[in-house]
């Protein structure tokens, strides 16, 4: 079993900057690929970024692009989710979330967090 426990979200104005933390126990947190996921009412939860196993890799889904950037510290259990130049329509609930198969993949992830609230004001 992995645990996943986020913070970081909260109210800001658009152009603004968050970051998000997710802080994992349980199983070996290297193993295990990270990804942000985010659900905006009335939305889908949609992957977000995504990081691999030792960090050499990341992915970003279009709209993130440029502003978002995902990381991990492997000695504190830790990724984040650093966003930049926020948008109102990155307003949405932030879910981390942790694959056994160390690679990114943007679905099919074994473990998640409760979720954190981001919203952005126009």
């Amino acid at each position: 079993q992995v645990q996943l426990v986020e913070s970081g979200g909260g109210s800001v104005q658009a152009g603004g900057s968050l970051r998000l933390s997710c802080v994992a126990s349980g199983r070996i947190f290297s193993n295990y690929a990270m990804a942000w996921f985010r659900q905006a009412p009335g939305k889908e939860r949609e992957f977000v970024a995504g990081v691999n196993w030792n960090a050499g890799s990341t992915y970003y889904v279009d709209s993130v692009k440029g502003r978002f950037t995902i990381s991990r510290d492997n000695a504190k259990n830790t990724v984040y989710l650093l966003m930049n130049s926020l948008k109102s329509e990155d307003t949405a609930v932030y879910y981390c979330a942790a694959s056994s198969r160390s690679i990114i993949t943007t679905s099919g992830y074994d473990y998640w967090g409760q979720g954190t609230q981001v919203t952005v004001s126009s």
